[in-house]
């Protein structure tokens, strides 16, 4: 089971730690986009949630306080699906829909992100192929 889980993390942050490489080469570029979706102060939002990426992708891969990472990866994906795919707010079918897709798919990471942190709180020490065990106790 250990080794499944180990490759389950690696996929899991695969897609986070390539847009934290994004976000943190391309702050300018991605804050201008960032900026014409009204997210406020759009640098900081975009290279903080750069960190966030980061910080919390490499936590659930290397298994240090993975619970506390896949809460960071989180509180990235909830904001991000609402101030970034607003789908409601698209004219164009087309846009909307690729918007709502973009919506969809953060709301399920998060979701995952979620159980992610319930497993790895409750699974405690008992869960091998970590550097270190959960920060939080859902025993």
């Amino acid at each position: 089971m250990d080794v499944l889980v180990l490759i389950g993390r690696i996929l899991f942050v695969l897609l986070f730690l390539n847009s934290a490489i994004g976000h943190l080469t391309q702050t300018k570029a991605m804050a201008g986009y960032a900026g014409s979706q009204g997210v406020p102060f759009p640098w900081l939002a975009v290279f903080g949630s750069g960190l966030l990426q980061l910080v919390g992708g490499l936590m659930v891969l290397l298994g240090v306080w993975a619970d506390l990472g896949a809460l960071l990866l989180l509180v990235f994906l909830l904001p991000t699906a609402l101030l970034m795919h607003r789908f409601w707010r698209e004219e164009d079918a087309e846009a909307r829909q690729n918007s709502l897709v973009q919506f969809l798919k953060d709301l399920s990471l998060a979701g995952a992100a979620l159980m992610l942190f319930a497993f790895f709180a409750h699974a405690g020490d008992d869960l091998g192929l970590t550097v270190s065990g959960p920060l939080f106790d859902l025993d």
